[in-house]
């Protein structure tokens, strides 16, 4: 993997009672924040070969708002994922030249701070809808292994 695009989820409704959290929907600020990262994502013309997405209904609006047209693959454990979870994961798919991992805060902030500064708890926060773009090093993933090319928020 030479790329490396962690995306959190844009602006989610509140937690309804009885509703499950896995249910909750973008509001139309966060369509709109999707749409603007989809925007971002094809002016820096970004060849993506693969997409993991948290099941969770607010993940995979964002993700088909901001990646249209791609194929979107449900990964289960991205949901509440810990950074070293979204860290074996993303392991997994080293044979990905470009991977878009779509997911939630806080395991999607502390993963770029493990990536970039090796430490999960230097993490200094993603607003919704916000994407970090890593160059991967060479080799095998590793804590402070990638750089942080961007940072972008809707």
């Amino acid at each position: 993997m030479r790329e490396l695009i962690l995306l959190r989820h844009a602006e989610a409704e509140e937690l309804c009672a009885g509703e499950s959290d896995r249910d909750r929907r973008l509001t139309e600020r966060g369509q709109a924040e999707a749409i603007a990262t989809g925007r971002w994502l094809a002016d820096h013309k970004l060849s993506i070969d693969r997409v993991l997405c948290s099941p969770a209904r607010r993940t995979k609006q964002t993700a088909e708002l901001a990646l249209p047209g791609l194929a979107i693959t449900d990964a289960s454990e991205i949901y509440d994922a810990t950074p070293g979870t979204l860290f074996t994961l993303i392991d997994q798919h080293q044979d990905a030249t470009t991977l878009v991992v779509v997911g939630h805060n806080p395991g999607i902030e502390q993963l770029v701070a493990l990536l970039v500064e090796g430490r999960s708890e230097d993490y200094r926060g993603m607003p919704p809808g916000a994407l970090a773009r890593l160059r991967v090093a060479p080799g095998p993933l590793e804590p402070g292994s990638a750089t942080l090319e961007a940072f972008w928020s809707p």
